[in-house]
């Protein structure tokens, strides 16, 4: 049976998962882009988009999910299909406007055609937590950690930058950037222990304030766990119903196997 729903794929394995769960969805990765996923997808070139839309109605498709890790394409005006060339100049304002603004855009745009945004977790309802202790047990002192990631995050938000904060005994160990967490997390491995006082800090992950959750998620997996531990961490703080788990299972093995807390909590005021 056809489905209505496509599947926008990155790289990553929730482009895969959701797949599986919805195997009659139809699959498109974009050219010079990497994916998990087989030969199956449809390969799509960002400077024609227009015959991206042309398929997906000529396949009854009324609704998207965007998944998995995207770079900004590589435009060239020289390749344009008409309909690039008259969103053009809007795009290119897109561009400007920081990630969250170019996101923003891309959801209207499919939107004006009649096609819904879906996040991945409003066809995945299992991928987010509610609010509470998923495993683990909390360290003394991890109150006042949450609190100044908090507001760091906040800060950052206004910058539209990064979802992810490291604080350890009330100080700022690391910012995650365009780089993202795993280097976030490698760099606060080889902060020098003498900046430490043996203490174990906390990585608290949250969306950017008023985010497009839809297509921008923040996201942690077992190489998350892993490299949390790694970091010399206690724990992983996120937002309840606005993050990611991927595999929790294997989320949840991990953290307990490196003796990691994973909680989730609504930013504090």
């Amino acid at each position: 049976m056809m489905s209505d729903l496509a599947l926008i794929a990155g790289s990553g394995s929730l482009p895969v998962t959701l797949s599986a769960a919805y195997p009659q969805a139809r699959c498109y990765v974009f050219e010079g882009m990497s994916h998990d996923l087989g030969s199956e997808a449809i390969s799509q070139s960002f400077n024609t988009l227009g015959r991206l839309f042309e398929d997906l109605h000529q396949n009854g498709i009324r609704r998207v999910v965007m998944a998995g890790a995207m770079s900004r394409p590589t435009l060239d005006p020289s390749q344009f299909d008409p309909f690039m060339n008259e969103i053009a100049p809007r795009l290119m304002q897109a561009f400007q406007a920081g990630d969250d603004g170019l996101l923003r855009f891309v959801v209207s745009m499919f939107e004006d055609q009649g096609i819904a945004v879906v996040g991945a977790h409003e066809v995945l309802s299992d991928l987010t937590i509610g609010a509470g202790l998923l495993v683990g047990n909390l360290p003394d002192g991890v109150k006042g950690n949450i609190e100044k990631a908090d507001h760091a995050l906040r800060q950052l938000s206004t910058l539209d930058m990064g979802q992810g904060v490291v604080v350890e005994n009330g100080l700022i160990l690391g910012i995650e950037t365009l780089q993202g967490t795993d280097a976030m997390l490698s760099f606060v491995a080889q902060t020098a222990d003498h900046l430490r006082h043996q203490a174990r800090g906390v990585f608290v992950k949250r969306p950017k304030l008023g985010q497009e959750l839809r297509v921008d998620m923040p996201t942690i997996g077992p190489d998350t766990v892993v490299a949390v531990a790694n970091a010399g961490l206690s724990g992983i703080v996120v937002s309840p119903k606005s993050v990611v788990i991927l595999e929790r299972e294997q989320v949840l093995s991990a953290a307990q196997a490196h003796n990691i807390f994973i909680l989730a909590q609504e930013m504090t005021p």
